[in-house]
Parts: C-alpha cells; sequence; structure tokens
C-alpha cells in the first residue's frame, strides 16, 4: 500500500512549481543522522517507500528511522492516445514536492558508517541528488569569537 492522504479536500491538484529553498525541515531533529535534498523535485510514493526498504535491510532492524516527507500531492495522467479535451485526467500517483535542503529521511540508534551506506542506498532511490547531514549539536559555552 503506496504512501497518499486518508482523505483531500479536491481530489486533483493543479501541477504548480517549486522555487526557492527549504525553510522547514531543513535540520536533522530526530535522529542522529540524515538525507539531505540538494535540488528541487518530486518524489513519488513508491520513491519513499523503495528508499525505507533499502535502508531497513541495511540496518537490519537495528537504529530508529524517520521518513520526513510525506506524499500529498496528486499527479494525475490522461490514458495514452486519447484525444485532446475531455477533461482532466484521472489521479495516477501522489508525489512529496521537496525543495533543496530538505531532510527527506533520519537515522539514530545505529553507527555512522552504518548510518552512511544506508543513506546512501535509499539515496539511489530518489530522483533528487542528495547528501548524508549530521545534527549539529548544540554547545554552550565559550566560542572562538569570545577569544
Amino acid at each position: 500500500m503506496p504512501l497518499m492522504p486518508k482523505r483531500t479536500k479536491y481530489r486533483k491538484q493543479q501541477k504548480g512549481r517549486i522555487r526557492g529553498k527549504a525553510t522547514r525541515g531543513n535540520r536533522v531533529t530526530d535522529g542522529q543522522y540524515g538525507l539531505q535534498a540538494l535540488e528541487l523535485g518530486m518524489i513519488t510514493s513508491n520513491q519513499i517507500e523503495a528508499a525505507r526498504v533499502a535502508m531497513t535491510r541495511y540496518i537490519k532492524r537495528g537504529g530508529k528511522v524517520w521518513i520526513k516527507i510525506f506524499p500529498d500531492k496528486p499527479i494525475t495522467k490522461k490514458p495514452a492516445e486519447t484525444r485532446m479535451g475531455k477533461g482532466k485526467g484521472a489521479v495516477e500517483y501522489w508525489v512529496a514536492a521537496v525543495k533543496p535542503g530538505r531532510i527527506m529521511f533520519e537515522l539514530a540508534d545505529v553507527s555512522e558508517e552504518t548510518a552512511r551506506e544506508a543513506l546512501r542506498l535509499a539515496a539511489n532511490k530518489l530522483s533528487v541528488k542528495c547528501k548524508f547531514v549530521k545534527k549539529e549539536t548544540e554547545i554552550g559555552g565559550d566560542s572562538d569569537e569570545d577569544k
């Protein structure tokens, strides 16, 4: 069963376009390591599921995985060899619109090299370029500016 909303206000949506960088969801919050999008794109529910399976298979039930994106945008398609007109096509699949900087997956309770490899395998399943990121730790106390 692919990821999709339980219900929506409208069945079909205009495609629109993705602009700018991610201002929300651009930091690792839940886990220790994350997979960050470097370009904009539409990630389908099938791609999200394939990436999740690749990750969880590699970490062999160890660690914890968070999926930080959700496909809530319907993409419609008309049947092949159909004449123009006769309205908008039926909903074919669901996508998550991803901006550069968005953290898509997070991992915790695994070693860094395991996380790196698991997220690399997940990145291969996605249609956008990604990079491995670590959680920024807030260190209280003296900084270089004070000296």
